[in-house]
């Protein structure tokens, strides 16, 4: 199969290779660049766990041929990592994850909304993570947290998260509280 060259910029770094003209950006992303947030999920674009920032807007990568992608801008999980925001902070704050298979199209599709529009609605809020499907959460957490996130005023109260730990039961009845709120796990030392 004739393979072609193409260019492109991956999470701020210029990057070149050879695809096959039925490569699709999702392939080329996981198993030729090592970049794994993006998830084969449906394949047909309808779950949004292969969302990426392609120029500026969410994609599912999916449906895009890595051949389209020639000259673009690519930005993906990892790359908004590099650089935390309040999202990031707020999100793990509320425990907004449980399995993390959505997590990546989620921060990308709130990502979105938020450059957008910094003050948005609970309805916009549930607009711009409509495409992203989760199984874990029941989405409440998740629209916590983008809310929470919402204004500059998010950026005075955020500090970065600690590593999680198990929660006792009368505190929150859930794992993945932060370990510098107090909240130890039976037996540990503080």
């Amino acid at each position: 199969m004739k393979e072609v060259p193409i260019r492109f910029r991956l999470n701020g770094v210029d990057r070149e290779l050879k695809v096959a003209a039925a490569d699709t950006l999702l392939e080329v992303l996981r198993d030729r660049l090592g970049i794994k947030s993006p998830k084969t999920g449906c394949d047909r674009g309808d779950c949004g766990t292969c969302t990426v920032f392609l120029d500026g807007r969410t994609v599912r990568s999916c449906l895009v041929l890595a051949a389209e992608a020639d000259g673009c801008d690519i930005l993906t999980l990892e790359g908004i990592s590099q650089d935390p925001s309040p999202l990031l902070h707020e999100l793990a704050r509320h425990n907004s994850f449980q399995c993390g298979f959505c997590a990546p199209g989620v921060v990308l599709s709130a990502t979105e909304l938020l450059r957008a529009n910094p003050h948005p609605t609970r309805q916009e809020i549930q607009q711009a993570i409509a495409g992203n499907l989760c199984r874990c959460t029941g989405y409440t957490p998740i629209i916590e947290g983008i809310e929470a996130a919402c204004g500059a005023d998010a950026l005075l109260r955020v500090r970065p998260p600690g590593p999680l730990v198990a929660a006792d039961e009368e505190k929150s009845g859930s794992w993945g509280t932060r370990a510098d709120e107090g909240v130890r796990p039976p037996g540990s030392r503080a």
